[in-house]
């Protein structure tokens, strides 16, 4: 079982202004001559956690991390103006051009998976190997599954406080519901509303359930940040142009060599799309971790993914 090595801080730090209205925050820790990884962030919205650097090897890789668009210290905060993937994708180029890095290794769970995909096929010639972890393919039938009905017949008992701040007349579309309060000019709404959402996947992240969580949804700012930007996404599909754009292109990212790693318990992201992606690209090395759910802290998840990084930063 791998553990994470130690805790680090970033060695370098900057904001970098992608847009009109947008400025967002990166960070680079480990070897500033290793070799570079990004690491995407889930939600969307979910942005910089401290112990995502721990996933590496801080002697081999030079890491790169960045707040995505409206969240952690990127600005303006919950902004859903010219927040889209292809926006974040762009972003992503941005950052590599300011660095001067020629390709690099991409890394990405839930959110970060799609956001790697998305990158990969656009850009495939600046990817030297992709690893992913919980795949998130933003398909109807994946948003249906936990924000509409399925999830809920696993976990009732918090399924009740997702429901709570919508009226019974509006169920049959929650999705649509909570973006209606997660756009509304009332602070008390909104906030409202980003909590029950927040708090909904939280709850039910990993196969033996904790209290304590990835992200700090007691705090009214991580939580808008995170539900506003996912329930915008999705909402608006992904911003892709058809349901299953990512498995219909995933032909232009089968030379380069590609890890999955997936919970089998993983209810969040069940592994129907993980299994999918490797079967439309069977090359992909295809890890289920067989005691565990969502997040990328459960034991089993978290000692391949190191097990990988270190395999990769000797490619």
């Amino acid at each position: 079982m791998r553990e994470l090595y130690p805790e680090i801080t970033p060695y370098n730090s900057f904001k970098l202004k992608v847009s009109n209205i947008h400025e967002i925050f990166v960070e680079e820790s480990g070897n500033p001559d290793g070799k570079p990884v990004i690491f995407l962030h889930g939600g969307p919205g979910g942005g910089i956690e401290p112990v995502y650097r721990q996933y590496f090897n801080p002697e081999k890789w030079r890491i790169i991390i960045f707040d995505q668009r409206g969240c952690g210290q990127s600005t303006p905060h919950a902004e859903l103006t010219e927040n889209t993937t292809w926006d974040l994708v762009d972003d992503i180029e941005k950052i590599r051009e300011k660095l001067n890095i020629e390709s690099w290794t991409v890394f990405g769970g839930s959110w970060g998976s799609t956001l790697s995909l998305s990158y990969s096929i656009t850009h495939p010639s600046r990817c030297e190997a992709l690893i992913l972890r919980g795949i998130f393919l933003l398909r109807k039938k994946e948003i249906d599954w936990f924000y509409q009905k399925g999830c809920s017949f696993i976990y009732p008992d918090a399924w009740e406080g997702y429901l709570r701040p919508i009226p019974e007349k509006e169920r049959d579309n929650l999705v649509a519901a909570y973006y209606k309060r997660l756009t509304s000019s009332d602070d008390a709404v909104r906030i409202e509303a980003a909590k029950a959402w927040s708090i909904w996947e939280a709850s039910t992240s990993k196969l033996f359930q904790s209290k304590k969580s990835l992200h700090s949804f007691d705090d009214s700012k991580v939580a808008e940040a995170f539900a506003r930007i996912e329930c915008h996404y999705f909402t608006n599909g992904g911003f892709f142009d058809t349901d299953n754009w990512l498995i219909e292109n995933i032909e232009k990212i089968k030379h380069i060599p590609t890890e999955i790693v997936q919970g089998r318990y993983d209810v969040v992201c069940p592994m129907l799309s993980a299994w999918e992606l490797h079967k439309a690209f069977p090359k992909s090395g295809f890890h289920i971790i067989q005691d565990s759910g969502h997040s990328m802290t459960e034991d089993g998840i978290r000692s391949k993914l190191i097990e990988l990084t270190d395999k990769y930063s000797n490619v």
